[in-house]
């Protein structure tokens, strides 16, 4: 679509900074868009936004946000919302008006619990880890494309947690995806340390033992300065992982061939769940989704696609 290559054809990438095995390049933009709105947290934090379960029973891919305040409200794609009978992430980015209230598709990161611990949720000012995060765009993008409903494999999610609790050697009560941020908290910290937002930068395209992971763009740099710290985070858990302990070289080549297979990419245009217009992105190797409000690119992730059946699936939703 020709929203996502204008977008694109205006990135300006600057010099990438290393840290052990990952990378860091940092994405500007001269014209960054005017949309006022708060990200999650601030809503929250504020009292004016409020999150429950939809009802007292509770549905698990499904939250009711209710935004009292007279801002609209941008709830980025796998920011994890902790609280009530468990913790979920965001299925997808949405902005949410000023005064509205709506139901928003989520998926749960902690098997083991379906109990009230407190009546709201809060935020945890993380994000979905981006191997998994790119598994979960894939299944989402297939149900809206084939059912028209806004939902991941909730089975698959589970399963990969329990794998990266493995992996990671790390022990958990209910499965909870926070108690591998808790566990490798200070290793995590020493990945956001290193990467800090720069003036006017909008995105990031991250890099993992020479590879390009993925993509995070926004509209603005304030936002990017905002949720930076737990995009890296959410990447140095998958880098965690990584045998390489150092980056080999800083991955601008593959960055060129990344954004140009983003170019490429077969997109799909979807009613978003308040504001704007839901675009889902599948293409060779690829998986991505954006959040086009008023004519402009609110946020896009991108993601390289690593297991040869997601693959095969996104080639069956292009054909």
């Amino acid at each position: 679509m020709q929203i996502i290559n204008d977008t694109l054809m205006e990135l300006i990438a600057g010099e990438a900074t290393a840290f052990k095995n990952m990378a860091v390049s940092p994405l500007f933009s001269a014209r960054q868009s005017p949309l006022d709105y708060l990200i999650l947290e601030e809503a929250l934090e504020q009292g004016g936004a409020v999150v429950t379960e939809v009802s007292a029973g509770g549905r698990i891919p499904e939250l009711c946000f209710d935004n009292r305040l007279d801002s609209h409200v941008l709830l980025i794609d796998g920011d994890e919302l902790i609280g009530a009978k468990q913790n979920r992430v965001l299925n997808l980015s949405i902005l949410v008006g000023a005064g509205h209230k709506v139901t928003i598709p989520v998926s749960c990161v902690e098997h083991g619990r379906w109990a009230y611990r407190t009546h709201r949720f809060s935020s945890a000012r993380r994000n979905l880890y981006g191997r998994l995060k790119a598994r979960k765009m894939a299944s989402v993008t297939r149900a809206m494309r084939e059912r028209n409903v806004r939902a991941s494999n909730q089975g698959e999610i589970w399963e990969d947690i329990a794998m990266k609790f493995g992996r990671l050697h790390t022990a958990t009560e209910t499965g909870a995806m926070g108690d591998l941020y808790d566990s490798h908290h200070g290793r995590i910290a020493g990945y956001q340390e290193a990467f800090r937002p720069l003036a006017g930068q909008v995105g990031a395209v991250f890099t993992i033992g020479g590879q390009v992971a993925g993509l995070e763009l926004f509209d603005k740099a304030e936002t990017l300065s905002k949720t930076l710290e737990k995009l890296v985070g959410s990447f140095a858990l998958d880098a965690l992982e990584a045998a390489a302990e150092r980056s080999e070289g800083r991955g601008e080549p593959g960055i060129t061939a990344f954004l140009a297979r983003i170019k490429k990419a077969h997109v799909t245009a979807h009613p978003a769940v308040d504001l704007g217009t839901d675009l889902r992105l599948s293409g060779d190797r690829l998986v991505g989704g954006a959040l086009v409000v008023d004519g402009r690119v609110v946020h896009l992730s991108a993601f390289n696609l690593e297991e040869p059946q997601e693959q095969e699936d996104m080639e069956e939703l292009i054909a």
